[in-house]
């Protein structure tokens, strides 16, 4: 029931980030659109953030990595996914060194000064996971994170948050969630903060953590980071977004790998 009532939040806020009217398919020319390596679209992801991109097998799977393939098949191009570090992989894109990042990529004002945002396909709440039985944390409020040792994922948005607007004791950043999850549990760190979808993961994958009750931390949006000017593959990302969204298909793909994830990682347990 809870996966169910997350989707069904997760779909009803999509919307595009821009002001201006979407772009679809028939008004994009995909022929005009180069990509890094010719006849490939690369892609940065970090495979560790479940639903949206986790791994099945020595293969890569998610939510982003179902969009992405949508664009490489428009693009008429193969779709090359590249496995690195969340922070490693923005960089990237701003070199030129992958046409995209499809990684749960949150839009703030500091990012878009030095990298392009697709329209976004949804709209994410950030939580608290703590240990089950002896939580550090009283409340998951910005006061209930005063003098605590928190951990995040390195580079991404709950970083800057919790940097930023908390007064925590330390905040200890890593490059996978499954690292912080076995902190956790082993009292090295005091609670994650994170998207609520992959902490539903995360919790589902290990009974000695949860997520507390209480309103989110605070929200924000996903898109997939291009190269700074790419206005041609912007507009082709964004008509297939409008695809996906005005088809359903969008919906589709959220809600089988919300429930794929989850069986996955019970299948390694």
């Amino acid at each position: 029931m809870m996966k169910r009532k997350f989707v069904a939040l997760l779909t009803a806020g999509l919307m595009t980030i821009g002001a201006g009217c979407a772009v679809f398919a028939e008004d994009v020319d995909f022929s005009a659109v180069n990509t890094v390596i010719k006849g490939q679209l690369t892609v940065g992801t970090e495979a560790g953030f479940a639903p949206y991109e986790y791994m099945v097998g020595d293969e890569v799977v998610g939510i982003d990595m179902d969009i992405a393939a949508k664009i490489a098949e428009k693009l008429g191009v193969e779709l090359v996914v590249k496995n690195e570090a969340f922070d490693g992989a923005l960089l990237e894109v701003q070199q030129g060194k992958v046409d995209l990042v499809a990684a749960g990529v949150s839009v703030s004002e500091e990012r878009m000064k030095v990298m392009d945002f697709s329209d976004k396909y949804v709209d994410s709440k950030d939580v608290v996971v703590v240990k089950a039985d002896k939580p550090a944390v009283e409340e998951a409020t910005i006061d209930g994170l005063k003098g605590k040792v928190v951990g995040v994922q390195q580079g991404n948005i709950a970083d800057l948050w919790v940097t930023d607007s908390t007064e925590a004791k330390s905040v200890q950043r890593y490059t996978q969630f499954v690292q912080a999850a076995q902190d956790l549990a082993n009292g090295k760190i005091d609670a994650i903060v994170m998207d609520e979808a992959p902490a539903m993961e995360l919790v589902a994958a290990n009974d000695a953590l949860m997520i507390m009750e209480g309103d989110p931390l605070f929200e924000d949006s996903y898109a997939i980071a291009i190269k700074k000017g790419n206005d041609q593959m912007t507009a082709a990302v964004n008509a297939v977004i409008a695809e996906l969204k005005e088809s359903g298909e969008l919906d589709e793909i959220i809600a089988a790998h919300t429930g794929a994830a989850e069986s996955e990682t019970e299948a390694e347990e």
